[in-house]
């Protein structure tokens, strides 16, 4: 057996990463208690039904699993096959999303499109894609990423184009994260980095420009920079946010003894999670909750590290930064460090599309951290 031969041998009889695998199941199973404890009372005042969000999101997280197994075990070629199928499918959605009649609305924006009574949401999937296309693209150019119209122009002029669909959903944070993603895999692909800072530069006062253009945006930003200077109105949120850290104390009141779910933080089971969380679990909780969190991310990161190619590198980055991403902006936004954006906890919030591909990705990194 020549060198090559039991290289890949080795590669084959490699096991996943299994530190990955323990805080996603934790992840998972603690979403799954916290959004029966944080929406339980608002299902049942609603909907009649005390467990219907808890049996949604369960029926999803058997999706995701079975996504997330069928991602570890299928050949690692297989990812390349769906760089451009899945470019194109993303794109489609997208552009189905800002035709009339066809994208479903929810407060202003057309961000879903509705399936047999499911809604899915395009821009998750434009995430993985995108992940997708770009770690292909930059292992393919190699050194050519130094060049601007080689490695930098043709990767911002494709990402730009679907930053632009979601933003005409109307949808500014969800762009403006991808772009942040970008900047960061173009350094490390090797990217000039005056061209990097030249691009922040340049699209800082765009992304101004439409913050002040848009009047709930101004109000968003109104209300995290002063949000007790309306308690009742553009506050509200924020506020019952901070009450729900602060009456937490150390340990918590408990689960399902938390206050602020009973219909004083609005939505508490999607993007403001979190804070029903750390009501009832305490600081303890919450920095079991970050430090799940910091391993998951991590592990992708050193995943990336240790790929077995260039391509699977760039992929494993990708997702990881994705979610690293997530994680810090959801998790800033109830703290009161960011704006509001209507963005999940990954693995935690309630939402089946985010859930879904989240688990997707991770199933992904198990796959590339098989053959490292």
């Amino acid at each position: 057996m020549d060198t090559a031969d039991k290289k890949q041998k080795q590669q084959s009889q490699a096991g996943y990463d299994f530190v990955l695998l323990v805080p996603t199941l934790l992840l998972l199973s603690l979403g799954l208690v916290a959004i029966y404890s944080a929406s339980s009372y608002l299902a049942a005042h609603k909907l009649g039904d005390s467990y219907y969000y808890l049996k949604r999101q369960g029926s999803f997280c058997l999706v995701g699993l079975f996504f997330m197994i069928m991602a570890k075990n299928i050949p690692n070629r297989f990812y390349r096959i769906l760089v451009y199928p899945s470019l194109i499918v993303s794109l489609v959605l997208l552009i189905l999303l800002i035709v009339p009649g066809i994208g479903t609305k929810v407060g202003g924006a057309s961000r879903w499109l509705r399936f047999a009574g499911l809604s899915f949401q395009p821009s998750e999937l434009a995430k993985l894609s995108l992940a997708l296309y770009i770690a292909y693209s930059m292992a393919k150019k190699g050194h050519d990423m130094t060049f601007f119209s080689r490695g930098f122009l043709p990767h911002v002029c494709v990402v730009g184009a679907f930053m632009a669909l979601i933003l005409l959903q109307p949808d500014l944070g969800t762009s403006v994260i991808i772009g942040c993603w970008l900047l960061i895999l173009l350094f490390v692909g090797g990217a000039n980095l005056l061209q990097l800072i030249g691009t922040v530069a340049l699209f800082t006062p765009i992304v101004l420009w439409l913050i002040r253009d848009a009047d709930y945006r101004v109000k968003r930003l109104q209300a995290f920079l002063d949000p007790w200077g309306d308690p009742q109105g553009l506050g509200f949120q924020i506020i019952n946010s901070f009450l729900a850290f602060g009456s937490g104390g150390v340990f918590g009141a408990g689960l399902g003894n938390g206050k602020q779910k009973l219909f004083y933080l609005p939505e508490p089971h999607t993007d403001f999670i979190l804070p029903v969380l750390a009501e009832e679990l305490g600081l303890i909780g919450s920095l079991t909750i970050i430090v799940l969190f910091g391993v998951l991310i991590m592990r992708g990161i050193r995943i990336a590290l240790n790929a077995s190619d260039l391509y699977s590198s760039y992929l494993a980055m990708g997702i990881s930064s994705f979610l690293g991403l997530q994680v810090l902006v959801n998790m800033g936004v109830v703290m009161g460090l960011l704006p509001t954006k209507g963005l999940t906890l990954p693995l935690v919030s309630y939402g089946g599309t985010s859930l879904v591909l989240s688990l997707l990705g991770i199933g992904v990194l198990l796959n590339i951290s098989a053959r490292r």
